[in-house]
C-alpha cells in the first residue's frame, strides 16, 4: 500500500511541475521545437532542470543499500542502440513535434479534461495496441520460422 500511495503522490507531484512548466500547454511545446521561427528556449531549462535533479538523485539513491519501498534497485541495464529503440524514438519525437504533447503531459492535461488530452490519449492507446499486434505477430513469426528450420 505504501508504494502505491508513494507512487499516486510522486504523479500528483510530477503533473504539478508539468502544469507550472507548462509542459501541458501545446503552444508553449510547439514554439520550443520551432528552431527556425518564434523560438522560446524557456522549456530548455525545464528539461535541464530535470536532467540535474535526477543525476543528484541517482547519485545520493544509489548510495543507500536498498530503496526504502523495495527489495533491489531496477536499474536499466542495456546500453546498446537497436533499431526498435531508434524507431520508437523517432516516432515519439515525431508525435511530439506535431501534438505538443508527450504522454506524461498528455495525462496531466487529460486530467484538467482539454479535448486535447482526450484525442492524444486515444491515439497514444490505439498505438500500444497497435504495436502490441505488430509485437506478436513479428514473435509467432520467429516461432513458426524456428519450428520450419
Amino acid at each position: 500500500m505504501n508504494k502505491i500511495i508513494s507512487a499516486f503522490v510522486a504523479g500528483i507531484i510530477f503533473g504539478i511541475g508539468l502544469t507550472i512548466a507548462q509542459m501541458v500547454n501545446p503552444a508553449k511545446v510547439l514554439a520550443f521545437l520551432d528552431l527556425a521561427g518564434a523560438w522560446d528556449p524557456s522549456l530548455a531549462f525545464v528539461m535541464g532542470g530535470g536532467a540535474g535533479v535526477a543525476a543528484i538523485g541517482y547519485r545520493l539513491v544509489l548510495r543507500r543499500p536498498r530503496p526504502v519501498l523495495a527489495d533491489i534497485f531496477q536499474v536499466p541495464t542495456r546500453t546498446d542502440l537497436n533499431a526498435r529503440l531508434i524507431i520508437g524514438g523517432g516516432l515519439f519525437g515525431i508525435g511530439w513535434g506535431i501534438a505538443g504533447l508527450c504522454p506524461g503531459p498528455a495525462l496531466a492535461v487529460l486530467a484538467l479534461g482539454y479535448s486535447e488530452g482526450i484525442i492524444f490519449a486515444l491515439a497514444m492507446l490505439a498505438g500500444f495496441v497497435l504495436f502490441e499486434v505488430y509485437d506478436r505477430s513479428l514473435l509467432n513469426n520467429k516461432k513458426k520460422g524456428k519450428a520450419n528450420a
